[in-house]
Parts: C-alpha cells; structure tokens; sequence
C-alpha cells in the first residue's frame, strides 16, 4: 500500500490584477480576515479560519494575458462552501452590487440538486464558485 506523502491544502497562491480589490472581495464581501501583508513584493494573505490564500500584485496590471478557462494552464475556478442555501442567496445578492465583481450565475441547482451553486468573478477576473451542499 502506497503512503501518502502530502496532508492537505497549506495555501493556494493567486496572482491578481489589484491587491487593494481583490482582497476587499475576501474580506469586505466574504468576512474573511486578512493574516498578513507585504507592500514590498506587494501580496496578502487571507483566511476564512481553513483555508488561506496568498494574493500577489501582477508586476503590469494593464499588461496580463486574462484567464481562459479552457485554453490555459492552471487555475480554472476556486469553489467555496457555503453552509445554507440562504447564505447563498444573500451572498448572490451583495456580490452582484460588489464593485469589480461580475456574475457569470446566479444560484442554480447543481447537477439536478438538491447542491446549489453560483459563479462569478472577483474584481481581478478569478473565477470563484460557491456552492452550496444540499443538506
């Protein structure tokens, strides 16, 4: 029987076109705290208390080959739990008047449901799927 060698999901590292936006996404829309900051790189961590990302400033903001999904390398969307349907909902409902953000879905049932889910991107174009589980 093969060991497994890794345990778990330290921190995912993203590149963003604007640190000031994208982390006001996580922790001004989302609620999560920011853990720490560095303006000489420039980047951010953020946490929701599981799971922590790292957000790094692209060097030329103006100048970035934007992210499609099905002829590039890497990140094709980042899913996030949510506890209720009606979490959801109002989640659905704030990030749609959430400056930069743009809703590619709004709440609809995931694979014939009960799930739920919804898609949308943060102000620096990161798709981001919240889903809830059903239960």
């Amino acid at each position: 029987m093969t060991t497994v060698k890794t345990k778990g999901l330290n921190h995912l590292g993203l590149s963003v076109k604007n640190l000031k936006q994208s982390s006001a996404f996580f922790t001004d829309l989302l609620g999560w705290e920011m853990s720490g900051f560095d303006e000489s790189y420039p980047r951010c961590a953020v946490t929701d208390g599981q799971l922590r990302l790292t957000l790094w400033q692209v060097e030329s903001p103006d100048n970035v080959a934007e992210f499609a999904r099905r002829k590039h390398l890497g990140l094709h969307h980042l899913a996030l739990q949510i506890e209720t349907e009606q979490q959801l909902n109002e989640l659905y409902l704030a990030a749609k008047d959430f400056a930069g953000v743009e809703i590619e879905f709004a709440p609809e049932l995931l694979a014939g449901g009960p799930r739920k889910h919804m898609m949308c991107a943060e102000p620096g174009g990161l798709r981001i799927e919240f889903i809830w589980p059903g239960n």
